[in-house]
C-alpha cells in the first residue's frame, strides 16, 4: 500500500477514507467504526506517551481476543514503542521471565489476567507499571484525545517482540521490525486469488497474540478493510453461532478446529456464509481437508508459516494445481530453498532443510540479533521438507523436538526443565503424541529415584507442579513412570525409540 510505513498507519488511511465502516466486532456486541478504531489507538498512543513510554521502549500486553487488544497494540506501534503480545494464560512464573527478558516499562492486562501480571510484575525489582482494562488505570490509559505523531523515519525500527523457540528450543523473543510486518501484509495481498477481500468478515477466533492471528489476520483485515470478529475463545457449538449470527465469510483457523466440527450435524447450514477456510500454524492432513470440502462444498487453503517470518510463507493459493498433502508455494517475494547437512541443494527429490528469504524475515532474537538470517538474508527454519517440479512444498519432519498443540510450539526442553523440578524425579524425557482434538499432545516419561514412593503419587505431583509452572498447552496429558530411560551412549534420551512406544500403544500391541 503506497505510502504506509507501518501497520497501525493502515487503520489511519481507513478512518480518513471510510469512517463510518465497521471496522472490528466483538462477538459479544461491542463494534468500532474505522473512525472510532483510529481514534481509540491514538489515545492509547499518546496516553503512553504521557505515561513516559518512548520509542523503542517495550510495552507487554496479555488481552485476549477483545477490541482493547486490537487498540492497545495498534497504540503500541503508533506510539513507536515496542509490542510485546504474550498468551495471556501465562502462568505467574512464565510472565515474570517474559516481563524481565524484554524489560517491558508498562504491562496492560486484561480482568482474566490481572492477577496474574500483578503478582509476576512484584517478584521484578523495579516492577513495570501494570494497567488493567475495565479498571481505572486503562481509562487514565487513555483519556486524552490523540495527538498528532512523527511518522515511522525507520522501518527497521523493531515493532513486536513475539516469544517463539527459534531453533535453540528454548524460548525466547523474536525481534519484527515495521518492515518486516508490512512486508508480509503486503506479500500477502498480493496473493490471487486473495485470501482477505475488503467486502470479506473475517473470524478472529485465533489468539490475537499469536503472529497469525496478529499479522497474517489483523494484518489482512486492515490491509484490505474488511471487517474482523473478534471470539474470546474456540468453543466448537459458540463459534459456528458466530459465524452465522455475523455473517462470517473468511475462517483462519488451526487443524484441531475440523476434528471439532466433525461431528457437528448442521455444521453445512451453520457455514452457508463461508467462502474459504485458511488454516495454519499447524500441519492439517490432506484427508481431514478432502473430507470437509466434499461436505460443505468450502475450500481450504493451507499456509505454512513461522512467527520469524512474521508469519506467512507459502500458500495453496499460490499453486497452480496443489497436490493433495502441500502446503503450496511460497508468496510472491518470498524466496524458498533446500540445503543437506552440509548447506548444499539436495541430490535429486530428496528431502531438505528448509531456508527461507524476503523482506517479511525477523531480524534475530532478543536482545541481540543472534541466530537470524545470514549475510545472504538466508534463514534456516530447522523444518525440514521437499519441492515438487511446480515448487510446491511438502513438510516431511522437524529437526526441532517441538510438538505443536492446537497450533501452538511446546519445546520439550522447557517442560522437562520444570518436571525435572519435581521430588523424587530423577530423569524426565518429553515427547508429542497424536492427538485428535489438538493435533499432538504433550507426554512426560519420568524414572523415579529411590524417594519417589508410589508412582502415583508421583504422577500426581508431576501434574500439579506443571499446572503451577506452566501455560495449560505445555502441560503434560499424560505422565509415564518408567523404571529406565532408553538413553545413547553419550547419556541422551533416545525419544525415538520413546515415540515407537507409543506407536505401539497406538496400534494396540501394549497398554
Amino acid at each position: 500500500m503506497s505510502g504506509v510505513r507501518d501497520v497501525a498507519e493502515l487503520a489511519s488511511a481507513a478512518a480518513a477514507e471510510e469512517p463510518d465502516r465497521v471496522a472490528v466486532v466483538e462477538a459479544a456486541g461491542r463494534r468500532l467504526t474505522w473512525a472510532e478504531l483510529d481514534d481509540e489507538v491514538g489515545r492509547v498512543a499518546t496516553g503512553l506517551g504521557l505515561a513516559g513510554v518512548v520509542g523503542a521502549q517495550r510495552v507487554l500486553v496479555a488481552i485476549g481476543n477483545r477490541l482493547e487488544f486490537v487498540t492497545t497494540y495498534l497504540g503500541v506501534l503508533r506510539a513507536q514503542a515496542v509490542a510485546v503480545p504474550v498468551n495471556p494464560r501465562s502462568t505467574v512464573d512464565e510472565l515474570a521471565r517474559m516481563l524481565e527478558d524484554s524489560g517491558s516499562r508498562i504491562a496492560v492486562a486484561d480482568a482474566d489476567t490481572a492477577a496474574a501480571v500483578r503478582a509476576a510484575a512484584a517478584t521484578l525489582p523495579g516492577p513495570p507499571r501494570v494497567v488493567v482494562v475495565g479498571e481505572p488505570s486503562y481509562d487514565e490509559l487513555r483519556a486524552a484525545p490523540g495527538r498528532p505523531v512523527p511518522l515511522l523515519q525507520d522501518p527497521e525500527k523493531l515493532a513486536a517482540l513475539l516469544y517463539t523457540s527459534g531453533t535453540s528450543g528454548r524460548p525466547r523473543a523474536a525481534m519484527l521490525t515495521h518492515r518486516a510486518l508490512l512486508a508480509n501484509v503486503d506479500q500477502v495481498a498480493q496473493v490471487e486469488p486473495p485470501m482477505i477481500r475488503g467486502d470479506d468478515v473475517v473470524l478472529a477466533v485465533l489468539p490475537m497474540f499469536h503472529v497469525y492471528g496478529l499479522n497474517a489476520v489483523l494484518g489482512s483485515v486492515l490491509r484490505h478493510r474488511a471487517r474482523l470478529v473478534l471470539v474470546e475463545r474456540f468453543d466448537p457449538d459458540g463459534t459456528l453461532e458466530v459465524i452465522d449470527a455475523e455473517r462470517c465469510t473468511v475462517l483462519p483457523v488451526a487443524p484441531p478446529v475440523f476434528a471439532y466440527w466433525e461431528d457437528e450435524p448442521d455444521l453445512v447450514d451453520r457455514l452457508q456464509s463461508v467462502r474459504v477456510v485458511l488454516s495454519g500454524s499447524a500441519p492439517l492432513s490432506a484427508e481431514v481437508a478432502e473430507r470437509f470440502t466434499a461436505r460443505t462444498g468450502i475450500p481450504v487453503q493451507q499456509g505454512y508459516g513461522l512467527t520469524e517470518a512474521a508469519p506467512v510463507v507459502t500458500s495453496t493459493l499460490c499453486s497452480a494445481a496443489p497436490a493433495p498433502g502441500s502446503v503450496g508455494a511460497a508468496l510472491p517475494g518470498v524466496e524458498l530453498r533446500l540445503v543437506d547437512e552440509d548447506g548444499r541443494p539436495p541430490e535429486g527429490e530428496d528431502a531438505g532443510q528448509i531456508q527461507v528469504r524476503g523482506a517479511n524475515l525477523f531480524s534475530g532474537y532478543w536482545p541481540d540479533g543472534s541466530g537470524g538470517p545470514d549475510p545472504e538474508g538466508w534463514w534456516s527454519t530447522g523444518d525440514v521438507g521437499f519441492l515438487d517440479h511446480d515448487g510446491d512444498l511438502f513438510l516431511v519432519d522437524r529437526l526441532k523436538e517441538l510438538v505443536i498443540v492446537s497450533g501452538f510450539n511446546v519445546y520439550p526442553t522447557e517442560v522437562e526443565d520444570v518436571v525435572a523440578e519435581v521430588p523424587g524425579v530423577s530423569d524426565v524425557g518429553v515427547i508429542g503424541v497424536e492427538d485428535p482434538r489438538t493435533g499432538e499432545a504433550v507426554v512426560a516419561y519420568v524414572r523415579a529415584d529411590s524417594t519417589a514412593g508410589d508412582p502415583a503419587a508421583l504422577v500426581e505431583a508431576v501434574h500439579e507442579h506443571c499446572a503451577r509452572r506452566l501455560a495449560r498447552f505445555k502441560r503434560p496429558s499424560r505422565v509415564e513412570v518408567v523404571e529406565e530411560l532408553p538413553k545413547t551412549v553419550t547419556g541422551k534420551v533416545q525419544k525415538g525409540r520413546l515415540r515407537g512406544i507409543e506407536r505401539r500403544r497406538t496400534l494396540g500391541l501394549i497398554e
